[in-house]
């Protein structure tokens, strides 16, 4: 396999007082974003015990009949509150839809910002309180893991740190459990059909809680792909479409994709969980003028996320 440095950063050394370490950080994390698009972030505020729990329960959802699954399947959300179901979504480009179902839930807000007549109400399962609970506690503590990280790749953008506060409270992102199913007869699938298709993400920085199994790879800057596996309770971030408009291709976003497991585990489930943040909609992304060089013009057209996220939905098959 090719050679990739994939660092591994400490979130306590910039959110505890020492400048030094602060400063150190956002250097590391904006050099891993400039050569891989990834970084391994440890002790990020969820313990072994919370992502166990939350595995657990993502487990006991998916294990529900069908029929069950399906009544949290709401027409007209696109697939941005609730359940998913197979066959549903595609990369972009892609014709084969993805081999996998998915829960989202989103952003629930707690003052009086206006936005909060913008968002859907997230769905509750019934059957499954725990569910409920570990969900809207691990959108919580990744929501503000985020925050942090955007205020280092701000200091690292020379930017002021809460240049994104604004921009991301109350923001409109996702927390998305995946279970990529088993595929029990391997023959009855299209031969172009993975469990995700190459793709880059639609939002700023996601986040991702590990795996119950191998299988994402990342597209290095030399064409080649490499596996990623988060270390214990790690979790993997990396850059999205709307930071890489933001920042003119400064940060890039990076291709990354889920193989399907070799033919004898084709039976088995994988399981994970990205959390996808967003901004407001009405967040500019307009290329910063310090990203804009003699030798990088301008890249992309004026627009806002709110845009550009609609633009996304309907090229992977979410909104028509």
């Amino acid at each position: 396999m090719p050679a990739i440095n994939i660092p591994r950063l400490n979130l306590l050394d910039f959110i505890g007082d020492d400048h030094v370490k602060q400063h150190a950080f956002s250097q590391e994390l904006g050099k891993a974003f400039n050569d891989t698009g990834f970084v391994m972030i440890a002790n990020h505020g969820l313990d072994a015990s919370r992502i166990d729990e939350l595995y657990k329960q993502i487990q006991a959802f998916f294990s529900l009949p069908e029929e069950s699954k399906r009544n949290y399947e709401i027409p007209g959300l696109f697939g941005q509150r609730g359940y998913t179901g197979k066959g549903r979504e595609k990369a972009k480009d892609a014709l084969t839809p993805d081999l996998k179902e998915f829960w989202q839930c989103g952003q629930t807000v707690l003052d009086d910002d206006p936005v909060r007549h913008d968002y859907p109400e997230n769905i509750m399962v019934s059957e499954l309180q725990d569910f409920n609970d570990i969900l809207r506690e691990v959108y919580a503590q990744l929501e503000e893991t985020g925050k942090q990280l955007l205020r280092a790749i701000a200091r690292y953008l020379d930017l002021s740190d809460s240049y994104f506060d604004k921009h991301v409270h109350n923001g409109n992102s996702i927390l998305r459990a995946l279970h990529y199913f088993p595929i029990t007869d391997p023959d009855s699938i299209a031969p172009d059909a993975v469990r995700s298709a190459e793709h880059e993400d639609i939002n700023l920085i996601t986040l991702l809680i590990g795996a119950s199994a191998d299988g994402l790879e990342v597209l290095t800057r030399d064409g080649t792909w490499f596996p990623v596996k988060a270390q214990g309770e790690d979790i993997v971030v990396n850059v999205g479409d709307m930071l890489q408009r933001l920042t003119n291709n400064l940060l890039k976003s990076t291709t990354h994709r889920v193989v399907n497991p070799p033919r004898e585990l084709l039976g088995t489930s994988r399981f994970s969980v990205p959390f996808f943040l967003h901004p407001k909609s009405n967040m500019d992304l307009t290329c910063l003028d310090s990203c804009i060089k003699e030798d990088n013009p301008k890249q992309y057209a004026d627009m806002t996320a709110g845009e550009y996220l609609d633009e996304r939905l309907r090229e992977i098959g979410l909104k028509m």
